[in-house]
């Protein structure tokens, strides 16, 4: 465990706040320490002045569950009244330790590592390296990192818009069912009393993911592989290709179930891992060989890539256009563009921008989660205004 500085905070706000989360904890509310400190810098923001800022301000930071708000509002009304007549009890100061768990165990004869004692009440927060990994950027990870990230992958549901397919399904449809029905009038001496239907039933949308691994995106490219292993073996219907100077499917190395010996068949297939780029290219490749032949037709397509490339712009704005007619949506993730100030200026990026349906950051676990949820269509309003944005930018 890491320990930092003993740093004394006398505002009263913080105080408030670390009392009304132990409430809220005693009656059975999960409040995690990262919603404590957002609840107490929008006390420090809003004030105690009035009732209704401060009510929101927890509200919106430490309920997390609908069951929890009836728990929430008995509680601040008791908060609140105590708070207006001043019955809570405030320390002078309130002493708060920072502690951040690490792998690195402690040495138990090594005294310096032994706070001395202290009489005052002492508040620890402790913080979780998960956390910290999720917001981290994949080009500042460290190699045991990229194996806590890729655990924190497997976590995802990548689970595509659905589809209506042409197998029938028994349900509430429009197309009666006559050997259910001619079964169940077995049982009333062939009398059909109740009639049965069938509707056209639903599958997930096939996934395909086109990743960069040239030069320019080494940094975020042994993070995302890992990202595309997670994704073949957590479903069905995934198909994954390496984009770099040539098009190489990689499909088959990622469905091995351990992921350090998939990512290493997936670098011995890849001749030109950390190479050049040529996407217009490997996009007409795609969509010769693979795209136009079916694997792209109502698809959700994605292309990881910093739009760093080398080809001829005219190449790549013809074959986006070839996918965007075949594929359901295009989606570009490009770890660049969480950079404050960014703008798709890049040659690549410029000209593909125009084809694209979303256009999300992937720079990091957080937004890759968010890009499962683009996947599966629940962000669609919010990433599209982004890429509005980014292209009135441009």
């Amino acid at each position: 465990m890491i320990t930092g500085p003993d740093a004394p905070i006398a505002a009263p706000a913080s105080a408030l706040a670390v009392a009304f989360v132990r409430a809220l904890r005693r009656e059975g509310v999960t409040v995690p320490m990262s919603s404590t400190i957002s609840f107490s810098e929008a006390l420090a923001s809003v004030g105690l002045g009035e009732r209704d800022p401060t009510y929101w301000a927890g509200r919106a930071t430490l309920v997390r569950r609908r069951e929890d708000i009836e728990t929430y509002d008995r509680l601040f009304a008791a908060f609140w009244e105590s708070q207006a007549t001043g019955r809570i009890e405030r320390s002078e100061t309130t002493a708060i330790t920072l502690a951040i768990d690490s792998d690195e165990e402690d040495d138990p004869d090594d005294d310096s590592t032994v706070d001395p004692p202290d009489d005052d009440e002492r508040l620890e927060m402790r913080f979780s390296r998960v956390e910290v990994l999720r917001n981290k950027d994949f080009a500042d990870y460290a190699p045991d990192e990229l194996d806590e990230a890729r655990r924190l992958m497997e976590r995802f549901r990548l689970v595509g818009e659905p589809r209506r397919s042409l197998r029938l399904t028994p349900g509430d449809g429009h197309r009666p069912d006559l050997r259910r029905t001619v079964r169940s009038a077995l049982a009333s001496d062939g009398e059909p009393i109740r009639r049965h239907w069938r509707r056209r039933s639903v599958k997930p949308r096939r996934l395909v993911l086109l990743l960069d691994v040239s030069g320019s995106m080494e940094p975020y490219a042994r993070a995302l592989v890992r990202f595309a292993h997670a994704a073949v073996v957590g479903r069905q219907r995934v198909e994954v290709f390496a984009l770099g100077t040539r098009l190489t499917r990689i499909t088959r190395e990622l469905s091995e179930r351990d992921p350090d010996t998939a990512v290493n068949r997936a670098g011995r297939t890849v001749v030109d891992w950390s190479g050049g780029t040529r996407i217009g290219d490997g996009l007409r490749e795609f969509n010769d060989r693979w795209g136009q032949r079916g694997m792209a037709r109502g698809a959700i397509v994605v292309i990881l890539s910093d739009g760093w490339d080398r080809g001829d712009p005219e190449v790549l704005n013809e074959q986006m256009t070839r996918l965007r007619r075949l594929a359901h949506r295009l989606v570009w993730v490009n770890p660049l563009k969480v950079t404050p100030g960014y703008a798709p200026l890049a040659r690549g990026m410029a000209t593909a921008l125009p084809h694209l349906d979303d256009f999300v950051e992937g720079h990091s676990v957080e937004a890759l989660e968010r890009l499962a949820s683009v996947i599966s269509g629940r962000s669609t309003r919010r990433e599209r205004s982004g890429l509005g944005q980014t292209k009135a930018r441009t």
